[in-house]
């Protein structure tokens, strides 16, 4: 039997059941029914069950869904990271240890977490995402994530010198800076008392440097014990970019804590095809006012000005003067007198109360010093202690002499003028906020890589070289998503509308609008890196069941994107 359209002149056509049968040799068929009046649904039920389909009562009961598992965000960062080849960068040929990076790598941009967390995610039972099943480890425990570690860091010298074949040529400029995180546990060698940049008292910590090409994008990372000085880990990096990479010609740009005098002298000075950039520190700065070397007067016009000394021989001086700056830095500064100015007459106060009065040079002084250091402002105080009194009161002279110099500094280079003009050397100085940007997405915003739980001290490398292949590939999908995030997708246009380099940064228009309307162009919400990514996890995987006679084979269905979901997913070049 089957079901057949009639056309029936000028009215609806006939939808007739019909009957095939074979008489005398030929097939004839006749009409059984006449289904026009039906509703089309129930004729084409119908048509399904004469094909051999199952009915249903009705579709709530067709399917079950047995398990939905979040997947938009898995596809878009592993979509991204093969587009970018970071598999053959990692290793030429595919192994379970790559896969394995690979997955703890993804895991760190989605959902940051211990290496147990993380491989628990994995697993089909347990999982979160489709990261096992997509990348084949979902079977991998622990002892399998710390062996890919341990495959990885052997693998780290080569995986940066592709890196940096990549992203780095002749010439080129390097960024470098260091940073810091604390460390959970004593048995470590790396992990030694030093500077905290977290601010975690009596932590032990790790340093690692980070070192980028001109727009940021992270190339090598290496981490020293928690007590070396920055200045000192440079000499490593000169090395590995001359040795390793093979580059004899490049523009080291560092800040003025790094690029000491002494590292300049003893590191840089001489190098053949070895510039640098830097700053000089405020009290050179402040050397070369006194000496005249540098007029203040020459502010007066502008806001750059190139000069040269016989102190600094062979280097460019750009000597710069932001108002904004000055302002904001004269605003702290009495912010902070204001508060020291408080703390001090608590003291005084302390002298004169007629009940457990405050006595004694030793004792005043010692509670004098804690208030005068915890502010920094010793310096502008003129202090009177003695046995039975204290007084205090500011040095004007001494005040007026660090606001002239407010809103101040200079950028120092070895590089010509005819490499690079003054406000591209200015400029290529301020890139370094850009290392800086990366310190923030490693430590806080996106890849959380503190606190550290690891103990040996290759797991710890490991760690800190896993978080940045992470960053590598979440900044490569800052840049494709930049129009749908806070980011500036115009820098050009922000650059265009600087009235000079020294000038703070300005955003474009377009990054200024979706600031203040919170949505872009074509009105959809605009988002963050982390909101964006939450996103696109409502993409997910449904296993489906069947509850129909016979068919109990389940399958997979992927739910579909909505159009924001899918502008992201078109702007990283993934597909579902």
């Amino acid at each position: 039997m089957y079901i057949e359209r009639v056309p029936n002149r000028n009215s609806p056509p006939a939808i007739l059941l019909r009957e095939s049968y074979r008489q005398e040799g030929k097939v004839r068929k006749r009409t059984l029914a006449n289904l026009s009046k039906l509703p089309p649904e129930t004729i084409e039920g119908l048509r399904i069950l004469l094909k051999g389909g199952t009915a249903v009562s009705s579709l709530e009961d067709a399917f079950t869904i047995v398990r939905s598992r979040p997947h938009g965000h898995v596809a878009a960062v592993l979509g991204t990271l093969q587009r970018l080849g970071l598999p053959q960068l990692i290793a030429s040929e595919a192994s379970r240890e790559r896969n394995l990076v690979l997955a703890m790598i993804v895991a760190r941009i989605i959902e940051p977490a211990s290496k147990l967390a993380t491989v628990r995610g994995f697993d089909p039972q347990t999982s979160t995402s489709t990261l096992g099943e997509q990348l084949r480890v979902a079977a991998a425990d622990e002892d399998d994530l710390y062996k890919a570690m341990d495959w990885l860091l052997k693998a780290q010298p080569d995986i940066e010198k592709r890196l940096a074949h990549k992203h780095l040529a002749e010439g080129t400029l390097v960024l470098y800076d260091v940073s810091s995180t604390y460390f959970e546990g004593h048995s470590c060698p790396l992990a030694q008392y030093g500077y905290s940049r977290d601010r975690k008292r009596g932590k032990l910590q790790i340093v690692f440097g980070l070192l980028c090409n001109a727009q940021g994008c992270p190339i090598a990372v290496e981490v020293f014990a928690g007590n070396q000085a920055d200045p000192t880990t440079l000499a490593a990096q000169v090395t590995k970019v001359r040795g390793r990479f093979g580059l004899k010609r490049v523009v080291w740009v560092g800040d003025r804590g790094m690029l000491t005098d002494a590292r300049i002298q003893d590191d840089l000075k001489g190098v053949e095809g070895l510039d640098w950039i830097s700053a000089l520190k405020g009290g050179q700065i402040r050397t070369l006012v006194e000496q005249e070397a540098l007029q203040l007067s020459v502010f007066d016009q502008q806001d750059l000005v190139e000069i040269s000394t016989a102190d600094y021989p062979g280097e460019r001086l750009m000597a710069c003067r932001n108002p904004l700056l000055a302002k904001a830095r004269a605003t702290k500064r009495e912010t902070l007198l204001q508060a020291t100015e408080a703390l001090l007459d608590q003291v005084v106060t302390a002298t004169r109360r007629e009940k457990r009065r405050l006595k004694g040079a030793d004792k005043i002084g010692l509670r004098v010093g804690k208030v005068c250091n915890r502010f920094k402002m010793a310096k502008h105080f003129s202090l009177d202690i003695a046995d039975e009194h204290f007084s205090y009161q500011r040095k004007p002279d001494s005040i007026a002499a660090e606001a002239a110099l407010d809103g101040l500094y200079v950028v120092r280079t070895s590089v010509t003028a005819e490499s690079l003009t003054s406000n591209e050397t200015v400029q290529a100085y301020k890139s370094l906020s850009q290392v800086e940007q990366a310190f923030r997405s490693y430590k806080t915003v996106d890849l959380k890589i503190r606190p550290i739980y690891h103990h040996l001290e290759t797991r710890v490398k490991a760690h800190v070289f896993l978080c940045m292949l992470a960053y590598y590939v979440e900044w490569h999908m800052r840049q494709a998503l930049a129009p749908l995030l806070f980011d500036d997708d115009d820098k050009d246009g922000a650059q265009a509308q600087r009235a000079s380099v020294v000038a703070p940064a300005q955003r474009s228009e377009s990054a200024t609008a979706k600031a203040r309307t919170k949505r872009t162009a074509d009105g959809s919400p605009v988002h963050s890196f982390q909101t964006l990514l939450a996103d696109l996890a409502t993409i997910v995987t449904n296993r489906v069941q069947p509850n129909l006679p016979g068919k109990k084979v389940t399958f997979d269905k992927v739910t579909q994107p909505t159009p924001m979901q899918q502008k992201a997913l078109d702007l990283l070049g993934v597909t579902l």
